[in-house]
């Protein structure tokens, strides 16, 4: 028996009234469900802070389906070369082992932090050239 749904219109926006993340997400999210489980999606934030509060770097990142996806690492300029991206990649490391994760995979591009990535640990499985243009994007994962 076949169904006859409405049309659909296509619409482009730079700004939703929605949250249209949310709303792909649960999309995605419902038939993922249906093919190997719940994604049991948990957010990971870490940030390094002053005294004053005022936040100098920080991982933003999540975790599911037994993996940890790095989607930004950054320090600020005063900060970088005193170790304080290694702590907050080893902190990442930790809260994803103890979230049961099997490993974390990132990606970067050439002129951010590849050597970075590869000192610890991480192996370089794809990259696309000239992304950006003159550039390379690079994704890395490390399995614990």
């Amino acid at each position: 028996m076949s169904i006859t749904l409405p049309p659909l219109s296509f619409e482009e926006v730079t700004q939703a009234a929605e949250d249209p993340f949310a709303t792909l997400n649960t999309i995605l999210n419902d038939y993922n469900a249906g093919l190997v489980g719940p994604v049991k999606h948990v957010p990971l934030w870490l940030f390094a802070r002053d005294a004053a509060g005022k936040v100098h770097g920080g991982v933003r990142g999540q975790t599911y389906w037994s993996w940890c996806s790095i989607d930004a690492l950054a320090v600020a300029e005063p900060y970088r070369g005193q170790g304080i991206g290694s702590r907050l990649l080893v902190a990442a490391e930790e809260i994803a082992r103890a979230r049961g994760c099997v490993g974390i995979r990132l990606d970067t591009t050439g002129f951010q932090a590849p050597d970075f990535y590869r000192r610890h640990g991480y192996t370089e499985f794809g990259r696309i050239d000239d992304y950006p243009p003159g550039h390379s994007r690079l994704w890395f994962m490390k399995k614990f």
